[in-house]
């Protein structure tokens, strides 16, 4: 997992999860999100979703959160070809 050094994110009960769960974690250095572009690049496609579901159904900022969470839900279950056909989900 990369992760920016957000508080959340270096929390020791965070780290003890992770390890506990196998996840492998790399923090990024604070400010520099051309360290991590996949995600910078995944974050831009989901607000892009979102908007343009709101856009579409001429809805209000309001439901902002609520489209952004639908576009993550299918962003995660759409396949991709870096992962050879399988979703984010299953990966």
């Amino acid at each position: 997992m990369r992760t920016d050094c957000s508080i959340e994110f270096t929390l020791v009960e965070f780290g003890r999860y992770c390890a506990d769960e196998g996840v492998e974690r790399h923090l990024m250095a604070p400010y520099s999100p051309q360290q991590n572009g996949v995600v910078e690049r995944c974050n831009q496609t989901v607000v892009g979703m979102a908007w343009s579901m709101l856009k579409a159904k001429k809805m209000l900022a309001e439901f902002w959160r609520e489209a952004v969470n639908t576009a993550v839900f299918i962003f995660n279950r759409a396949t991709t070809k870096s992962l050879k056909g399988m979703t984010p989900f299953e990966a």
